[in-house]
């Protein structure tokens, strides 16, 4: 039997019977995790939130009488949980209501384990349990209808004061896991048209929900927003997302360049190859932002870019989901600038480079 000191109550809303009996089999599978409720539908699962008050819900984003968007934006308003979005559908519109809901804010959007055999089922069913184990732990906040932050971890490392850029920036590189598209939407979303210079972004996130989140950023960004093609000319003002499964790097001579490789630090794409390519190829000409996200990917790298010259900065604890990257960045000694999302993109508006050939810097055929 589990100890009631340690476990985390989870409640499932999920219309698909068989879905709730697999999740719930999954779920209770581990021995911090016990599935105490279940949902058919939206309307039953706003209701038994109110009533449970569990510790996180699971959330599909397909279900009748109210979807997943819908029964997240109401929570969030009334009963503030950790949510996290749980879904099998690759519709576009389905995908779009996963983003709004992270926006309404839930912490994260998985796909939905498959059955025994499938050969992702046993990856599939190891992230849903670590990420509602971390997720769990996150302290999330009331927001109102016109709230955008996202409640975070509670203590507080703050900025020393304002930052600003007082050398050229030739590429801005940054990295994300867990809880990063809001605070990607939050910084690209303050940058305008004439940015001085090319973003590339890995962002770890389930496969298949990349596309979705280009387009979802490029309904309230106004820089151009893609996902990364290889031998791509980066150009200043654009945003490079990796795409599913390549690591990202750029030449000197500003091509992308990505690789079917190893993964690193568990991950493809990784936040390290990334950094590292920024490093060699850029030195202090290079800015690395690590932000929110569990474990260590990329923060040895940040280090080696600071250690170069390079502007690095990472996310303040108070403004992180989780603190594991960021958290990392510092612990290394990697971080210059210790910033919330709203200093860094001042910071990032800060960047006032001189005429030059910005995707050839230096002088590399």
């Amino acid at each position: 039997m589990k100890k009631q000191s340690t476990i985390k109550r989870v409640l499932i809303v999920e219309d698909s019977p068989t879905a709730r009996q697999y999740l719930e089999h999954l779920i209770n599978s581990d021995p911090r995790l016990e599935v105490v409720g279940m949902a058919r539908d939206g309307e039953e699962g706003v209701r038994l939130i109110k009533l449970m008050r569990p510790d996180i819900v699971t959330m599909d984003i397909y279900m009748p009488k109210m979807n997943g968007y819908e029964v997240t934006q109401k929570i969030m308003e009334e009963c503030p949980v950790p949510i996290v979005i749980v879904t099998s559908s690759r519709n576009p519109d389905d995908v779009g209501r996963s983003f709004r809901a992270i926006d309404a804010g839930a912490l994260a959007a998985l796909e939905k384990p498959h059955g025994p055999g499938h050969p992702k089922s046993k990856a599939l069913a190891a992230k849903l349990v670590q990420t509602l184990k971390t997720m769990s732990e996150v302290r999330v906040v009331r927001r109102s209808p016109k709230q955008k932050k996202q409640g975070g971890l509670p203590e507080v490392l703050p900025a020393a004061g304002p930052a600003v850029a007082r050398q050229r920036v030739e590429v801005v590189a940054i990295g994300a896991s867990t809880g990063g598209p809001p605070v990607l939407k939050d910084i690209l979303s303050g940058l305008k048209q004439g940015f001085p210079a090319p973003i590339l972004i890995v962002q770890h996130i389930t496969q298949g929900f990349i596309e979705g989140m280009v387009e979802w950023l490029n309904k309230t960004c106004e820089l151009s927003i893609q996902i990364a093609l290889d031998g791509e000319q980066i150009r200043k003002g654009a945003v490079y997302f990796a795409p599913d499964g390549c690591h990202m790097g750029v030449t000197g001579a500003g091509r992308i360049v990505l690789r079917d490789g190893p993964v690193e630090n568990n991950v493809r794409p990784s936040v390290s190859h990334l950094f590292r390519f920024v490093a060699d190829a850029y030195g202090k000409t290079g800015a690395g932002i690590l932000l929110t996200g569990m474990g260590k990917d990329g923060a040895m790298e940040l280090a080696r870019m600071k250690e170069k010259g390079a502007i690095t900065i990472v996310q303040d604890k108070k403004s992180c989901v989780v603190y594991g990257m960021p958290g990392e960045g510092v612990k290394l000694n990697g971080a210059k600038h210790v910033l919330s999302p709203e200093g860094i993109t001042d910071f990032l508006n800060s960047i006032n480079n001189h005429p030059s050939t910005i995707n050839n810097p230096k002088g590399n055929p």
